[in-house]
């Protein structure tokens, strides 16, 4: 078999991680993979990665020290090209002249979105790999990238704590996660923070201010609040104007950790589970598997429609109520 493999949509650490994983476990079988630079847009220019041999075909020693990198060696993008008709059967035949058999996509629900495209009109099989920092794929119980996300936030926040204690001011750390509040909600708790922001609750800023004049009365002097760039009043800036017109009791400054957050050295969690979806997405293609995700679920491989991957993940309700306990 000849699968080929690439990272799509925006980098997650622990991309690289994955990519290794499905090198080393396809190459163990006596399978050829091709590295395809670029996501999608790479595949329509045919833009294949080079090995140390001066060969496509990549080998276990192209790889060596993958692992332990941030960003996305084989680069990554979105086409607009691929979405059309004539790209996705420019596509096809890219595939058949390079007797490609198999595709492993590493990315989000857009990857997905065109993964699904693509398996409606080829013969060949496509196992995707969820990497995003955002943790909203359905499936998995987090995306390849998450945890380092996280760590890398609630290192950024706890440095912002000492400077809004020093000040004794109110911070809005605006984080990334699109429509999800998967990184908020995990960097509030862990970072302590005393208020977060989510896509997936209404919020009110008259109900907001009622609490945040309940922690001045309390005499707390600093206030830490995580806003998910999804969430429904805006941004951490204009969350701030909004309070501020609704007589916010604190000084406030708003900060945006933005890109910060996909790039660093992965976690050992996010390297592990990358390493686990590569093998298990080459094993699912050995199987015959097509037109899925794999995932991890309570440690067990776990494979999931792409059209049932997105738009349903909801945030754990625990996490929710613990945040609201230790703001107290």
């Amino acid at each position: 078999m000849r699968i080929g493999v690439f990272c799509s949509g925006g980098d997650a650490p622990g991309m690289n991680a994955c990519v290794r994983a499905v090198v080393r476990t396809a190459r163990a079988s006596r399978h050829d993979v091709i590295g395809i630079r670029r996501g999608y847009q790479g595949l329509l220019e045919e833009d294949f990665h080079i090995g140390t041999d001066g060969s496509p075909l990549m080998t276990q020693r192209d790889v060596s020290g993958w692992g332990r990198h941030g960003g996305a060696f084989l680069r990554s993008s979105r086409s607009e090209e691929f979405r059309s008709a004539a790209g996705q059967q420019k596509t096809l035949d890219i595939l058949e002249k390079h007797n490609i058999d198999a595709l492993i996509p590493i990315g989000g629900d857009g990857t997905f979105r065109g993964a699904t495209d693509l398996v409606r009109q080829w013969d060949g099989m496509v196992i995707g790999c969820p990497g995003t920092i955002d943790n909203d794929l359905v499936g998995t119980d987090c995306t390849i990238g998450f945890s380092t996300a996280v760590q890398t936030a609630v290192e950024a926040v706890d440095k912002i704590r000492d400077t809004a204690e020093s000040h004794e001011r109110m911070f809005l750390i605006e984080v990334m996660g699109r429509h999800s509040g998967y990184i908020a909600l995990f960097t509030a708790v862990a970072a302590g923070a005393e208020v977060v922001c989510l896509p997936e609750s209404v919020g009110s800023i008259a109900v907001l201010v009622d609490q945040l004049n309940v922690m001045k009365n309390r005499q707390k002097d600093s206030i830490l609040l995580v806003v998910s760039e999804g969430d429904e009043g805006g941004g951490a800036e204009k969350i701030q104007q909004q309070l501020e017109s609704a007589g916010c009791p604190f000084p406030m400054q708003s900060v945006i950790l933005g890109h910060l957050q996909r790039g660093g050295t992965p976690s050992p969690e996010d390297r592990i589970l990358a390493s686990q979806l590569g093998y298990w997405a080459v094993v699912s293609l050995e199987e015959g598997h097509t037109g899925a995700m794999v995932g991890s679920i309570a440690g067990q491989r776990v494979l999931t429609p792409f059209a049932q991957t997105s738009g349903g993940k909801t945030l754990p309700p625990s996490l929710m109520e613990l945040i609201g306990v230790m703001a107290h």
